[in-house]
């Protein structure tokens, strides 16, 4: 982006289209390939599996996944991830993905096997860190 940032990029548009960089949240969305459509939060209440846009501080921005909510705040991993980010408040978050664009498709949140994508992927994340962990052991 030209020196403005997500946040003032959504505050004057109504949704920011952005090409994924970095592998945190593979398989879903692969660097080079795929792109992500964030939009404004507005009032609507957040959920486990929903995927913000969220500014850590000092500046870098993060696209993961709600995995919990807890006394208001959102724990918080990406699909490729085996460490959990906690303490994330609603004034870290800058947008909520609600679509995405793979191979030149676009597919909405909404859809039915997102839905389950989501489901089945943090079910099954704890097997796939066990894994993980025993194969950084080898």
């Amino acid at each position: 982006m030209n020196k403005q940032s997500f946040e003032e990029y959504l505050e004057n548009n109504e949704k920011l289209i952005y090409r994924n960089t970095g592998t945190s949240m593979l398989p879903l969305l692969k660097q080079g390939r795929d792109f992500f459509i964030v939009e404004k939060v507005n009032n609507r209440p957040l959920r486990k599996y929903d995927v913000l846009l969220y500014k850590r501080k000092p500046d870098k921005y993060v696209l993961h996944r709600i995995i919990k909510i807890k006394d208001g705040k959102y724990v918080i991993r990406g699909d490729n991830c085996i460490n959990k980010e906690y303490g994330i408040t609603d004034d870290d978050i800058i947008g909520i993905m609600t679509g995405f664009i793979r191979k030149g498709r676009q597919h909405s949140t909404c859809e039915f096997f997102y839905k389950l994508y989501s489901v089945c992927h943090c079910a099954l994340s704890p097997l796939r860190i066990l894994l993980f962990r025993i194969r950084c052991k080898l």
